[in-house]
This record gives structure tokens, C-alpha cells and sequence, in this order.
């Protein structure tokens, strides 16, 4: 164990959450081709969509998509969540087109691609803050083994950004490089008070679970095939980050039978 400022020490030896962060890194690259192969194909079908008209969106194959690739995606992703409510269902934040946030600018399925996009632009910045304020002295001693975790997965949130963008610019709108959210600025102002490496990890769990509970509420939201592959894709890497973020906090992540979607985001959070 090694102590920090403010009496924290990390519950597990460096050694396991050494191996916790490989497994992660392994379950990432293998994921990867996949995840640029769907952005593409995402790009594709919205730019065929919008030259067909909404005429092309089935309804029956929505319905369809969501009894294979929804409940698919959320029985992977059970296997790896740390939730502790007992609920199986939960009222869920509306991926709608009628939702009063973003303007015309992301619109139908690009709405949950910029929501996707911000998400893991602001788990990168998150990730850089901790960074930041570690190397600034401001979380007292930090283990090796938990700077290699953060900075692994603060790369692999600049992958799945880099493959969410990929989908604007193919479909023609603007990337998104800030964090076009209305909670960032509450994010930072926790990160700034953090005084140890418990604090950043509570808050970065916050996020973590944020992501892959919207990710899964995304599979059965979005009305193309591709799509549904592409937060698939995630979802599961990104419940592995919750995971382990879970033993760093001295919590033995719990699986559900189904991970819920009570924390997934709202594309009303969207300030572009």
C-alpha cells in the first residue's frame, strides 16, 4: 500500500491493479479495429440516410435491433458493472430528437454521437487534471500503478473521441475537440478540490459509469446498425474502467443482472 496525503492508501496491491490495467489495455485494442470499422459504416448509413429522407428509418428494424444488440450489449456489459441498485429498469434520460438541448447543428442519431464525443472529451480532461494535479504535489504520494491506470485510459477515451468525430466529419458537421457540457463546470470544480487520489477516483467513477450506462442506453436508442455496434464496442471497455476504479476505492464491484441506465446522460446536457 502505498499512503497519500490525507491517510489514503490503495486497497489493492500495485501489482493487481497493474494487471487490472493490462487486461483493460488488452480488451481495448482488441476492440479497436472494430470501433473505427462501425464509426465508418455509421458515417455511411447517416449520410445515405439523409439522402434517402426519414422514409428510411424502420421502425421494425428498430425494434428489431434493440431485442439483439441492446440486450446483448447489456448482458456484456452486467458482467462487468459495479452498480449496487437493486433495479433492473429506471427512468432513462430521452435520446430524442425533441429534446430542448443542442441545436440544429447535431440532430436524430449525430445528437448521441456529439453527447458521446463530449462524454470522452471530458473523461480525457478529467484524466489530465488528475495528472496535473499529481504532478503538482496536490494529491500527495501517488502510487506508480495508478498514474499507468490513468494515463491508459485517458488514451483510451482519446481513441473512442477520435472514432465519435471520425462520425461528424463523415457525416459532414464539425468535430467536437472541447467539452460542449453544462456540467463541466461543476467536473473541474470538484477536480479542484480533490486533495488525494480517492477523491479524483470518486469522481472519476462518477463519469465512467455516466459513459458506459449511456453508451448501453444508446444501443436500443439509435435507430442505425451501426450505431448500435459502435457504442457496443465501447460500452464494455468502459464499464472495465468503472471496474477498476471500483477496487481502487476499496470496492469489490458487484455485478448486476443487467447494468442499469439511471446514470446514463442526457443529450440536454449539450451546450452546442
Amino acid at each position: 500500500m502505498t499512503a497519500t496525503k490525507g491517510g489514503w492508501d490503495l486497497p489493492i496491491s500495485e501489482r493487481e491493479l497493474t494487471s487490472l490495467t493490462g487486461e483493460m489495455e488488452q480488451a481495448h485494442r482488441e476492440t479497436l479495429p472494430l470501433l473505427q470499422s462501425s464509426a465508418v459504416d455509421l458515417a455511411a448509413e447517416i449520410r445515405s440516410r439523409r439522402a434517402a429522407g426519414p422514409e428510411a428509418v424502420n421502425p421494425d428494424r428498430r425494434r428489431f435491433l434493440f431485442g439483439t444488440g441492446g440486450v446483448a450489449a447489456a448482458l456484456v456489459l452486467a458482467a462487468c458493472s459495479s452498480g449496487t441498485s437493486d433495479s433492473k429498469s429506471s427512468s432513462s434520460p430521452s435520446m430524442s430528437g425533441s429534446s430542448a438541448a443542442a441545436s440544429g447543428q447535431y440532430t436524430g442519431d449525430l445528437k448521441v454521437v456529439a453527447l458521446a464525443t463530449a462524454l470522452e472529451n471530458q473523461a480525457v480532461g478529467a484524466y489530465q487534471a488528475a495528472l496535473d494535479a499529481a504532478g503538482a504535489g496536490k494529491l500527495g504520494t501517488v502510487p506508480p500503478a495508478v498514474g499507468n491506470f490513468i494515463t491508459t485510459a485517458m488514451a483510451q477515451h482519446a481513441d473512442h473521441a477520435k472514432a465519435w468525430n471520425a462520425v461528424l466529419t463523415g457525416a459532414g458537421k464539425a468535430a467536437i475537440t472541447t467539452v460542449p457540457l453544462s456540467n463541466q463546470a461543476e467536473v473541474t470544480a470538484a477536480l479542484g478540490k480533490a486533495t488525494d487520489v480517492g477523491a479524483v477516483a470518486k469522481l472519476a467513477l462518477q463519469l465512467e459509469d455516466q459513459a458506459a450506462q449511456t453508451y448501453l442506453f444508446a444501443t436500443y436508442n439509435v435507430t442505425s446498425p451501426a450505431g448500435i455496434a459502435t457504442a457496443a464496442t465501447i460500452a464494455p471497455v468502459e464499464a472495465m474502467h468503472a471496474a477498476i476504479l471500483n477496487y481502487v476505492l476499496g470496492q469489490y464491484p458487484v455485478p448486476n443482472d443487467f447494468l442499469p441506465v439511471d446514470k446514463a446522460a442526457s443529450p440536454s446536457l449539450l451546450t452546442v
